[in-house]
């Protein structure tokens, strides 16, 4: 239980600062922090796309990386909320308008890939095991690929990001990021799945 809680607290703190600032510095911050404070306890997913790669991993069973996203998924859904509550307004996640449907999947499937081959070498390589800069190098990944591939694709690079608030748009917007939802999916989980094969390949 003490991992979905975990994982439920800093996925809500990510989407908490994405929504209040969108701030690739802070949101990268944001991350790391959460990252260290939860490393520890339940490795510091925060992104169904990473949990699904542990899989793949050997690092958590199916059973277990389901609690562990339906953790995730909870908490950016309060955290949309609470945006909309103090701010105001719905938290929108979508593509800018004039990029194509491959351009869009293509930036976020890259961006979640270098994360997930990111995590899996500093946080769960032997050979890299009790190092202290697993965060900022998780956190420096999500703020780089915030500022570069952002005003693309909405810049999520996890399936939770996404979900919560276009869920919250559903219920208390007017829905019109509902159609972005596939995008959230699809590019981030096959990038992570492509990011596991990988380190597979380059460390086996």
């Amino acid at each position: 239980m003490k991992n979905y809680i975990i994982e439920f607290i800093g996925t809500f703190f990510l989407v908490l600062v994405i929504g209040l600032t969108g701030n690739p510095l802070a949101i990268g911050v944001m991350l790391m922090v959460m990252v260290y404070m939860g490393g520890h306890i339940s490795g510091a997913h925060y992104n169904p796309a990473v949990s699904i790669a542990m899989i793949f991993r050997g690092l958590l069973s199916v059973k277990e990386a389901i609690n562990y996203i339906l953790s995730q998924l909870a908490g950016a859904f309060l955290a949309a909320i609470f945006v909309q509550w103090v701010g105001g307004s719905v938290m929108q996640i979508a593509p800018n308008d004039s990029a194509s449907v491959l351009q869009i999947l293509a930036v976020e499937a890259i961006f979640t890939f270098a994360l997930v081959l990111v995590i899996l070498n500093v946080a769960t390589n032997p050979k890299t095991e009790g190092n202290s800069y697993y965060g900022l190098a998780i956190g420096f990944t999500v703020m780089a690929g915030a500022f570069a591939g952002g005003g693309i694709s909405g810049g999520a690079y996890n399936p939770a990001v996404g979900t919560g608030p276009i869920l919250v748009d559903a219920i208390i917007g007017d829905g019109n990021t509902l159609s972005n939802l596939w995008y959230y999916l699809v590019g981030p989980i096959v990038g992570a799945i492509v990011a596991a094969y990988v380190y597979k390949l380059t460390t086996d």
